[in-house]
């Protein structure tokens, strides 16, 4: 049961979570590199309850983040998309891949997507990313997509005390900046 929009680009689904989806997002969970700076890992039952969470936010918020589905294989690739827990500094364009995705472009590609539909979509004013100043490769990809580092965020409890750094820019700054790629 889709409960959302389904967005598609050159090699990739992003749609709401589903059931069928639980098992690869409960790996990624536990993977160490992934998850360093997303949380860190946690046990399957654990995960089951961050999957609820996003599942849910689609319910009570209208957005999420989405399942990214490698539309060559049917696979699950991550999650990513919108986000805004309640007390987070700011709406948040978030990414994550499972370890065995990362490094082909899939977070690019989904990222783009996620922006497009909260920009045009959610009407959202102003995209952020929070990122932890040593997750280098997360920094690289909000370049890409034209965010700048506007210093430093709070998250809120259970993670307070992790250093993160908002990433942001504003929707017509996404705007001219999502010309510079492939439709």
């Amino acid at each position: 049961m889709l409960n959302g929009p389904l967005l598609v680009t050159e090699r990739l689904i992003l749609r709401p979570p589903a059931t069928e989806d639980f098992d690869a997002f409960a790996a990624m969970c536990a993977e160490e590199e992934t998850m360093r700076f997303i949380g860190g890992t946690c046990p399957r039952s654990s995960a089951w309850r961050h999957w609820c969470t996003l599942a849910g936010a689609w319910h009570i918020r209208g957005f999420s983040m989405f399942s990214v589905i490698e539309r060559a294989t049917g696979e699950w690739v991550g999650r990513l998309g919108p986000w805004e827990p309640d007390g987070w500094p700011a709406p948040e364009i978030g990414y994550g891949v499972r370890a065995r995705f990362a490094g082909k472009g899939y977070a690019f590609e989904g990222a783009v997507a996620a922006c497009d539909f909260a920009v045009e979509f959610l009407k959202w004013p102003e995209l952020m990313h929070s990122i932890d100043p040593a997750n280098g490769r997360s920094q690289a990809l909000a370049r890409r997509l034209g965010a700048t580092n506007a210093g430093p965020t709070r998250l809120p409890p259970p993670f307070e005390h992790a250093p993160v750094d908002a990433w942001t820019q504003s929707a017509e700054a996404w705007r001219a900046k999502r010309k510079e790629f492939r439709p």
